[in-house]
């Protein structure tokens, strides 16, 4: 069949949603779930064009991760962030690391025949959230906003600090040096989060000034928001990427600045997530259910649906609810904060990135095939819980800010 029908099938699915999104936002389907569905469906149907799969679905999984994460970023307040920083850091820097630790030896438990780094991989793979996934919760007024941006933060950042695992776990899996780790482990994550975060407050304190006085002296308006975001967030992408740096990290500390700096000149950013950013994201999770979910099904075992189902009901919750130990979060926090770290755009670029830069790896599809399997579970969990989540603390808690 033509390249045309895949095509078609797309855009009328994107109308289809344009006709009836608001109203599913209130029920259990999200746009996620709808279009993973719909890609694999135009897969069934053999009106996708798969040649060249993996690299287009990296480089737009990739596109719609970073520009979301700064457009995510620029919609919260530096400040009350800062105030309640403690549960982000703790579950950045206690909880990922046990995410990783928790996924391998599960891992070890549940996959005896695959070398030991490459199930130090795949735990690493599972490990990061995803921003556009968790959409329905973090723009859901019913939530109480510190456990937004709490939400909002980890997601935001953990995608840049999960990278240096995938990078040294698929190093030693291969038993040689990547391009990019030519010094040692230490000096690698910093350079990675160090220069990530130069370059992002370069990128977003300079962009959001310039935006600034071309407001001030009425040379933009804010139908041109959407083009900054655009290019902002690739510019912070590609100069944390010159400096050796993390781009995602990067993406998302450009968008935090330059909110800050517009601070109440930012309204556009909102509607871009409404409108531009939203449309990334339905196009990247379409190609993901057309390209990734089918390879997912095909080399899925019941070991690897276990294993990612341990990742969701078990090793994230346990691994916030230890690090949140003390934090002053009560149970409802922090059970809410394990449940709610859906597998999405991150997973799946990750593990394309992975294969792409580790040519010997020996469970290749099979890891595919987790970070399909766990793309797949999440969108639908996730996605039918968040609107229940909602309803309940809107009843329990509607005046909790």
């Amino acid at each position: 069949m033509s390249a045309e029908l895949g095509l078609i099938a797309l855009l009328s699915l994107l109308f289809g949603y344009a006709l009836i999104g608001h109203r599913l936002s209130s029920t259990m389907i999200t746009a996620p779930m709808i279009f993973l569905l719909g890609g694999y469906w135009a897969y069934l149907a053999g009106i996708v064009d798969t040649e060249g799969a993996e690299h287009n679905l990296s480089l737009l999984a990739e596109v719609a991760l970073i520009v979301l994460l700064f457009a995510d970023a620029a919609m919260i307040n530096p400040k009350a962030l800062i105030r309640g920083a403690a549960k982000p850091a703790r579950m950045l820097l206690i909880g990922l690391p046990l995410m990783v630790l928790f996924g391998f030896l599960a891992g070890e438990l549940l996959l005896p025949g695959w070398p030991i780094w490459e199930i130090a991989l795949l735990a690493a793979l599972l490990a990061p959230t995803d921003a556009a996934l968790g959409q329905a919760v973090i723009t859901n007024p019913a939530i109480p906003e510190p456990m937004r941006r709490t939400l909002s933060a980890e997601s935001g950042l953990n995608d840049g600090l999960a990278l240096p695992f995938v990078v040294f776990f698929g190093c030693l899996a291969v038993g040689g040096v990547h391009d990019e780790v030519q010094v040692g482990w230490g000096q690698f994550v910093g350079q990675q989060v160090g220069f990530g975060v130069l370059a992002g407050l370069c990128v977003g304190a300079v962009g959001g000034w310039l935006l600034r006085q071309a407001q001030n002296f009425h040379y933009t308006n804010n139908a041109l928001g959407g083009i900054a975001v655009l290019t902002l967030s690739g510019l912070a992408y590609l100069f944390a990427h010159e400096l050796h740096g993390n781009g995602f990290i990067a993406a998302f500390i450009a968008g935090l600045t330059f909110g800050q700096v517009l601070r109440n000149r930012s309204g556009f950013v909102f509607e871009f997530i409404e409108t531009e950013g939203q449309l990334l994201m339905l196009l990247a999770f379409f190609a993901i259910g057309a390209l990734l979910i089918p390879i997912g099904l095909s080399f899925a075992t019941p070991a690897l649906i276990a294993l990612v189902a341990l990742s969701l009901f078990v090793l994230r919750p346990a691994a916030i609810w230890i690090s949140l130990m003390g934090s002053g979060a009560s149970r409802v926090e922090r059970a809410f904060f394990g449940w709610f770290g859906p597998r999405g755009l991150a997973t799946a670029l990750f593990a394309l990135l992975a294969l792409g830069a580790f040519e010997g790896l020996r469970m290749r599809e099979e890891i595919l095939a987790a970070a399909a399997v766990a793309v797949m579970a999440s969108a639908v969990l996730h996605g039918a819980s968040a609107a229940p989540a909602g309803r309940w603390f809107e009843r329990h808690h509607p005046k909790k800010a």
